[in-house]
């Protein structure tokens, strides 16, 4: 192998810190989102990249309108009490209920209400537990209870092109129509819905779970 020229050396160099800015982000007080800044202006000012390498590049730009703009208007639902709020409608109009339907309805709101976020991080820890409790106290087995609200809570990636981190890069890619991307996974929601919870409870209830 050759020597490295200086654009490579820089960029090793760019590599590294972002890596230890990364790793040690906490402990040195610098988030992710300043670390990849830094990293960017560094491959900028070192003239490894140019200004209209970064403008060429309409798919990151397009990702990160998308998913900025979304993850804040997701945050500010869950800061404004919306969604607490929603969880606990939720839980009223399912007092009574066997437990089964219970599991039904949840697992029903825990998956379409993903359309709201633009995080599953988000959504997680925003409901998670709310409906874990209600399922529990309306007599949901407690493991059948946390295992399904785990697996949709992984499901649920596929609604939407702005759901997880990497559905904007997917959708960019422009093979999937925004409108055909929600039709198909609204549809997939129930398919979900037989297979998981239908095909899946039976099968936990051989296996003793509940």
């Amino acid at each position: 192998m050759g020597k490295m020229s200086l654009p490579e050396k820089f960029m090793a160099g760019i590599f590294v810190i972002a890596l230890i800015l990364w790793v040690l982000g906490d402990t040195l007080n610098v988030d992710a989102t300043l670390t990849a800044f830094i990293a960017l202006s560094l491959l900028l000012l070192t003239g490894v990249l140019s200004w209209s390498d970064i403008l060429q590049e309409k798919g990151a730009w397009n990702t990160l309108t998308w998913f900025s703009i979304l993850v804040m208007m997701a945050n500010e639902l869950n800061v404004l009490g919306f969604i607490p709020w929603l969880s606990k409608t939720i839980a009223s109009c399912v007092h009574g209920l066997s437990w089964p339907l219970v599991l039904i309805v949840l697992i029903l709101f825990y998956f379409y209400s993903h359309y709201l976020f633009a995080s599953a991080t988000a959504h997680v820890s925003a409901m998670y537990s709310a409906l874990l409790g209600v399922a529990v106290a309306s007599g949901v087995p407690p493991l059948l209870a946390a295992l399904f609200l785990g697996f949709f809570g992984n499901l649920f990636a596929s609604t939407t092109h702005y759901s997880n981190g990497p559905a904007p890069i997917l959708f960019s890619a422009g093979y999937v129509s925004q409108k055909d991307w929600w039709r198909l996974n609204a549809i997939l929601g129930i398919v979900y819905l037989v297979v998981w919870l239908g095909l899946g409870s039976l099968w936990m209830k051989i296996c003793g779970i509940y």
